[in-house]
Order: C-alpha cells, then structure tokens, then sequence
C-alpha cells in the first residue's frame, strides 16, 4: 500500500493507495498515529485509490478517531469507491465517520 501526505489549510490529507489489510494497517496507524503526537487535529482520509479495506484497517481508523476525538479534533473520509463503502456501511462505520463523495467536499466540511 502506498500512503501520500499534504497539508492544506488546516487540513491533512493522507491518501490512500491499493489495500489496506493487515500487513499494511501498521503503515496507516504510524501515520496517523504522528498526527495525533503532532497535535494535529484535522485529516482527511482520502480513499480515491483505496481498493480493499479488511477488519484490520478498519481497527486502525477507528483507534485514531477516537485519539483525534480526545484532541477536540476529527478525521472524515472522502472518494470510497463502492466496495470500500459498503464494508464500511455493513460494519456500520458510516455513523462514525463524517464520509464525503468527494475530497473538496471533504475539505469544505472540515474547514
């Protein structure tokens, strides 16, 4: 899995290449896991070219919503394609997080 990072505004983007599984969660979890330490408190999770998320990678956005929860912050996803979306909606994740079809979108709810 390949992980990209920018900054836009306030705003981190972290985007998302291939599968997200468990040999590649703990990329994902260093990452936003320095977020946390950095006390940022806005990320975006782009999934544009996200392919597959398993249980695994669901554990690690989860553990980091609720560390950017502790920071008064909040991390939303934008651009799942519809088989990412609908393990998030079978696992009923989409009440947890803030989900945008696009990443503008993402970033104008954020802001």
């Amino acid at each position: 899995m390949e992980i990209n990072q920018e900054k836009q505004d306030s705003i981190n983007i972290v985007s998302l290449k291939g599968r997200l599984d468990a040999g590649t969660s703990g990329q994902l979890e260093e990452t936003l896991n320095a977020l946390v330490e950095a006390g940022e408190q806005k990320v975006l999770v782009d999934c544009r070219e996200l392919d597959y998320i398993s249980s695994a990678g669901l554990r690690v956005l989860l553990a980091a919503a609720k560390q950017f929860k502790k920071l008064n912050g909040s991390i939303a996803l934008s651009s799942l394609n519809p088989n990412v979306k609908q393990v998030f909606e079978i696992s009923g994740f989409t009440s947890i997080f803030p989900i945008y079809g696009t990443r503008e979108e993402a970033i104008d709810g954020l802001s």
